[in-house]
């Protein structure tokens, strides 16, 4: 699949001489015409005296919008009205043929907004929740369906539908989908989708995904095949290189790696949490993945035995009853009590408090005493004025303090209300849904993070600016005003 994000020449240039303030906006430029021939022009007007190769990028490629950052919003209206108004700017029609770095989808789907123009793995998910408020059946399975063609062409879903996301995918969330569509139009769809199903979790179990921790012990890890810069974060990845005293290809795959988890970045991946040199996710194995991957054993068992395939669904229910097990040996940090993230290649638990804990209470695969454990380390450390902030960690990465997400505090309140922690999963919804009425009522943008210590600030951190749209913002609002009675 080649386009202009492949590392030549006129791509070094480009990204290396801050032609843009955001690198992700020359992966995303169409070319004009034949890629070869910008290449050979290039080339050819390189050394000249009156060359200017921002001219140039602009006389050749076409840039992307930025999408919904046009709207003029009413404030006076409601976030609800507001979103409505929404779907329709976030919505992108089929594709018919690959234009740029876009891999074509055969279906309509929503994208998150702002710099983000294309599909996304786990953000579609929480998208959906909002969609079902919504009555948006068709969309759903448009989007499950542009997933499965994913699954089919590419051989797993990658992180986006674009060239350069090809080498890693994101918190497996298909399975979910799946069953959030099931539940809905009945469960033939997991008839219709146990192909794609299980071919998304050979991909998982059948290659570096997953670490023998012991003889018949498998647990998974986030991981991607390229050991070069990310393209779209091609300076920052080679100055962040530099300071590593390890090999560039080394950080550039656990660069890679963090941003396969959807968490990219945060404290969570360093060893030393001042470090941002020392990231080290594929040593890790993710508590919050594996619970994924329990949900995802579960389902797929659910789907052979609609089928009617009770051998297959016995392999599965083997199978996740054992990674239960091996999440509370290796993922329970008994000093703590709490649920961490597994050092596999130091072969101890981490300690960084954050809101991966919530993953096996929200997979029901904790046990009474350590989800009431984590609750208590939950109300301690991460429970501020509007909603559940990520980690505890102040470091400047967006994933850390004082950053909350929407998919994680979706994730948070229906953990706590599996297990009955109804006023505390009823106290994180309201404040969550006031910070996000209070932030529109002041910008008129629903975002993509928000400041849940300071609800007076806006978010910060990571690699470019807050971004408007949002999708998973809108959805796990409109899902959230319904979760509690």
């Amino acid at each position: 699949m080649r386009d202009h994000t492949e590392i030549t020449a006129l791509f070094n240039a480009v990204q290396t001489g801050n032609i843009f303030l955001d690198s992700k906006i020359f992966c995303d430029c169409i070319p004009k015409e034949d890629l070869a021939s910008i290449q050979h022009k290039y080339e050819q007007k390189k050394g000249l005296p009156d060359f200017n190769l921002q001219a140039f990028v602009f006389d050749h490629f076409i840039l992307p919008e930025k999408i919904a950052s046009a709207i003029v919003a009413d404030t006076s209206a409601s976030v609800e009205a507001h979103i409505e108004k929404l779907w329709p700017v976030l919505l992108r029609k089929p594709d018919t043929k690959n234009n740029g770095s876009l891999l074509a989808l055969p279906y309509e789907y929503i994208v998150p907004g702002g710099r983000f123009g294309e599909i996304y793995y786990w953000d579609s998910y929480f998208t959906m929740l909002g969609l079902k408020e919504a009555g948006n059946t068709i969309l759903i399975e448009g989007m499950v369906k542009n997933f499965a063609h994913l699954i089919n062409t590419v051989g797993y879903i990658p992180n986006g539908n674009r060239t350069y996301y090809i080498g890693r995918s994101q918190p497996p969330f298909f399975a979910l989908m799946v069953k959030l569509l099931a539940d809905i139009r009945g469960e033939n769809v997991y008839i219709d989708f146990l192909p794609e199903l299980q071919k998304e979790y050979d991909f998982w179990m059948f290659g570096e995904h997953k670490i023998q921790i012991e003889p018949g012990a498998v647990l998974n890890r986030y991981w991607d095949d390229n050991t070069t810069p990310r393209p779209e974060a091609y300076k920052e990845d080679i100055e962040l290189a530099k300071e590593s005293d390890g090999p560039s290809e080394t950080v550039f795959r656990n660069i890679r790696a963090a941003a396969a988890s959807g968490w990219d970045f945060s404290t969570r991946w360093f060893k030393d949490a001042k470090l941002f040199s020392t990231i080290h996710t594929t040593d890790i194995l993710a508590v919050d993945l594996n619970s994924l991957m329990f949900l995802f054993e579960e389902i797929l068992e659910t789907a052979y035995l609609v089928k009617g395939e009770k051998e297959k669904a016995q392999l599965l229910n083997t199978a996740k009853e054992n990674r239960k097990k091996l999440i509370s040996q290796y993922c329970w940090n008994q000093n703590q009590e709490t649920f961490c993230d597994y050092d596999c290649n130091a072969g101890v638990v981490k300690h960084t408090i954050s809101l991966a804990m919530m993953f096996p209470l929200y997979a029901k695969i904790a046990t009474p005493e350590q989800a009431a454990s984590v609750v208590k380390i939950l109300e301690a450390n991460l429970l501020c004025d509007g909603g559940v902030v990520t980690t505890n960690n102040t470091s400047g990465q967006q994933w850390d303090s004082p950053n909350g997400w929407a998919p994680l505090q979706w994730i948070t309140v229906v953990a706590l209300m599996n297990y009955g922690f109804e006023s505390l999963a009823k106290t994180i919804t309201e404040r969550w849904l006031n910070l996000n009425r209070q932030v529109f009522a002041r910008t008129g943008k629903m975002m993509e993070k928000y400041n849940v210590v300071n609800t007076e600030l806006e978010a910060g951190g990571g690699e470019y600016e807050g971004q408007d749209g949002f999708g998973w913002t809108n959805g796990v609002f409109l899902a959230m005003k319904n979760i509690i009675k």
